[in-house]
């Protein structure tokens, strides 16, 4: 078994011991991306040289005896997280020449604890798909079966680690970009409370639904990283000042007692069958270990797409308009004055998907619609969170499927955006309530493709999840596989 394909805290314990160092862990991540990125397409941006000069002052740091829990791991980065000096294009031609001159927050963070960087990974423009074939950069595809797609947006992240090309890999999530190209790809994906980590020097795609998170090989890791990017910024407004725990300290507690909600409304027609049985499955192993499933209702659920679809492209609709050409970014060579040269910046610049929800955004909240489209989907939203408030007056936590199917084939979906939607249908929940929500593999088709369980909690509940995620991992009795690339 290749350095490369163990998990954060199986290094840690090896260079602990001084059996290993951070370049030879970084000179395995690089021997297996020579070997197969070529057909997985995962990264946007390779740094193998900053990735080697960061390794060797980790092991220098790890020779003073200065070991923090992230020394030496090589880590990947989605591709719309700030890097100073390191090209940040978010998928997009519009920001294919964008080098910013800092790192965001929890680029800094990672930098902190002593992370290696080894690439920026692809991704649907600016977040904005659910299967990475968006990216101008081209498509990225699925380990466990090269026709078909990674998820989405964050595809890149989700493919490069079930590709042992990295230990673990960044993710944001504004309708499931995290947790569902984690359940396609068979890894642990993990969506913060809105506010718990900082989205300062993340581009946005949705400002109210955004939030950053891991993907990791399980669940300690996804602890792990989450002590590592948690935390208040007076840097951003909507970063949340709340003391962060050890999120490692819940892991291995008893969930005897437990309550865990089964709503009714993500068990529906059309459904995978092979999907439903699994996620059933996981019911009956969390009731093993002495919890108690419970039904309860979360009676909005069937308005979260129509609600998020307004709600996500009227706020990106705000949040693209700083892509002009002017300030950083593509600028077209062929406008004859300020206007023209603006329209084919962003004609040329923008992919499909992106003008698509632009223009949704744009008429969702121009004069006359507003209330009809924007205001009345906030308020439903509102109603949607208090049908969570309720829920977890019942239960702890909230244990659903996370995709409806399983990975589909490339260009399956791409004519039909309203399919592609449904992507999101048991994750954009999560987003419009703010609340956290964790994707963990519960299995696998009969084909040998992946299928994850998705775990919801209550506001800043993270622990909690962490905590009934991890028993039930080690206890799922799943076969651990990896791809066969």
């Amino acid at each position: 078994m290749g350095l490369n394909e163990l998990t954060i805290h199986e290094l840690q314990d090896r260079i602990r011991e001084r059996e290993i160092t951070s370049t030879d862990i970084v000179t395995d991540v690089f021997r297996r991306i020579d070997a197969v990125e070529e057909r997985v397409r995962s990264f946007t941006t390779v740094m193998r040289e900053s990735a080697f000069e960061d390794a060797n002052r980790a092991d220098e740091e790890i020779r003073k005896g200065n070991l923090r829990p992230l020394t030496g791991i090589p880590i990947a980065l989605k591709d719309l997280h700030c890097t100073r000096g390191v090209r940040t294009a978010c998928g997009s031609r519009i920001l294919h020449n964008f080098i910013p001159p800092y790192d965001g927050t929890v680029v800094r963070k990672l930098r902190e604890e002593g992370a290696v960087f080894v690439g920026k990974t692809n991704m649907d423009e600016f977040a904005m798909g659910s299967s990475t074939e968006s990216s101008w950069f081209g498509v990225t595809r699925n380990p466990w079966d090269l026709d078909r797609i990674p998820g989405g947006s964050s595809g890149g992240s989700a493919a490069a680690l079930a590709a042992d090309e990295c230990i673990a890999a960044t993710g944001s999530d504004t309708g499931g970009s995290i947790r569902q190209p984690a359940a396609l790809c068979g890894v642990v994906g993990l969506k913060p409370t809105y506010g718990r980590v900082s989205r300062y020097g993340l581009v946005a795609f949705a400002s109210s639904l955004d939030q950053i998170g891991p993907f990791t090989k399980d669940v300690e890791d996804a602890a792990i990283m989450l002590n590592a990017i948690a935390g208040y910024d007076p840097m951003e407004s909507t970063s949340v000042p709340l003391e962060v725990p050890d999120y490692r300290s819940f892991l291995g507690r008893d969930i005897r007692g437990f309550t865990v909600g089964i709503p009714k409304e993500y068990f529906i027609d059309g459904i995978d069958p092979e999907i439903d049985a699994a996620v059933k499955r996981a019911i009956a192993v969390i009731e093993g270990l002495g919890a108690k499933s419970v039904p309860i209702s979360l009676p909005h659920t069937e308005y979260c797409l129509a609600v998020y679809y307004i709600i996500a492209p009227a706020e990106a609709s705000s949040n693209l308009a700083r892509f002009d050409g002017v300030k950083y970014g593509y600028r077209s060579a062929d406008g004859r004055d300020l206007l023209e040269m603006y329209k084919k910046t962003r004609s040329q610049g923008f992919g499909a998907e992106v003008k698509r929800r632009i223009m949704i955004g744009t008429y969702a909240l121009s004069s006359g619609y507003y209330d009809a489209y924007y205001k009345k989907a906030s308020q439903v939203r509102t109603l949607i969170k208090r049908d969570f408030q309720e829920a977890f007056k019942t239960c702890d936590v909230i244990l659903t499927p996370t995709t409806p199917t399983p990975a589909f084939k490339i260009g399956e979906k791409t004519d039909d955006p309203l399919q592609m939607y449904l992507s999101d249908i048991f994750t954009s929940s999560s987003n419009l309530a703010g609340i956290p929500s964790l994707s963990v593999p519960c299995g696998y088709t009969r084909a040998g493709l992946p299928i994850g369980a998705q775990f919801l909690g209550g506001h800043f509940q993270e622990g909690k999840l962490l905590q009934v995620a991890h028993a039930y991992e080690r206890h799922s009795g799943i076969e651990r596989r990896r791809p066969k690339l």
